[in-house]
């Protein structure tokens, strides 16, 4: 039976134990690629209804493709969260034109900004800095912008090998927040070790930005593929989790689940709930339906275990 099932129908007959994630699990988002979600035939299966969805545009995905993909999320009764990658964009009148088609076609209300991972901009558009200076997105009414946070690092930004860039650029964005008629948060990318996170969040919390936390982990995943994307996406200190992992043969075979560092976010929480860090936003870098019945079980547990 599927885990959203048993999510549903199910509650009664999961037996009372300690709560391990304190509520932090709530809301989580998850993301899809086009090509991804053209498999799926139904997200209903495994997603519980009003899901945000993001969806990755990987450079040189038609936008036609993107914007189907939204428009069936939202009628499938789910949040859709397009990406909008500045340097894939040829100038503002094509990011315009994404815009209109988005809210027109697909009924999006929502969208993550960023560079994206192409190394030159096709146009004059570079950063999520750049595409919220266009104003579009309040012009078209968007209720909600999320923007690319970094807990260790960038290296497309910090090409000095310091996060001062990093931190400056999140105060711009704190500051745009607070002129914008829309929600921001901020969306980290995957880590591995609670440390640096935790650190990473009360340094830019000093600083003066007060921007949400979505944190972003990996659902579960073969070793070598998470070895493999966490070097290419520039993962920093909490890398070494992950090799020390693979040495040991017990879990070599295995996959990497994120359960320790979450319990590790959502002790820290509970100890601070000043925190920014308010809620989780999953990368299903071994399927999304797997992430999915994952982060659905912890979930069920713990609501059962909070009654």
């Amino acid at each position: 039976m599927a885990i959203l099932s048993i999510f549903r129908n199910r509650q009664a007959e999961v037996a009372p134990q300690a709560s391990v994630f304190g509520g932090l699990l709530g809301g989580y988002s998850i993301e899809v690629m086009p090509r991804t979600a053209a498999k799926i035939d139904s997200f209903r299966e495994f997603l519980p209804a009003g899901t945000r969805v993001y969806i990755a545009h990987i450079d040189g995905t038609p936008i036609e493709d993107m914007v189907a993909t939204a428009k069936r999320l939202t009628d499938e009764g789910y949040v859709a969260m397009p990406h909008i990658p500045a340097r894939s964009i040829h100038g503002k009148a094509m990011l315009e034109d994404w815009i209109a088609r988005y809210v027109n076609e697909a009924g999006v209300e929502q969208a993550l900004l960023l560079a994206g991972g192409v190394a030159s901009p096709a146009g004059d558009l570079a950063s999520s800095l750049h595409l919220l200076e266009t104003g579009l997105f309040d012009r078209y009414g968007f209720k909600r912008l999320h923007v690319a946070g970094h807990p260790e690092g960038n290296k497309d930004i910090d090409r000095d090998g310091t996060t001062l860039l990093v931190d400056e650029a999140l105060k711009f964005k704190q500051a745009w927040s607070e002129r914008s008629n829309a929600d921001m948060a901020i969306v980290t990318q995957f880590a591995f070790d609670a440390k640096p996170v935790i650190l990473w969040a009360e340094r830019i919390a000093a600083a003066g930005v007060k921007l949400p936390i979505h944190l972003g982990v990996t659902g579960p995943t073969k070793l070598q593929t998470l070895i493999k994307f966490a070097v290419s996406c520039g993962v920093g200190p909490s890398l070494g989790v992950l090799q020390k992992r693979a040495l040991d043969l017990s879990k070599l075979l295995t996959p990497y689940e994120p359960e320790e560092f979450l319990t590790e976010i959502a002790a820290y929480k509970l100890a601070h709930p000043e925190s920014l860090i308010e809620q989780i936003h999953v990368f299903p870098l071994g399927g999304i339906r797997p992430s999915a019945d994952w982060m659905n079980q912890r979930l069920l547990e713990d609501r059962i275990a909070a009654r």
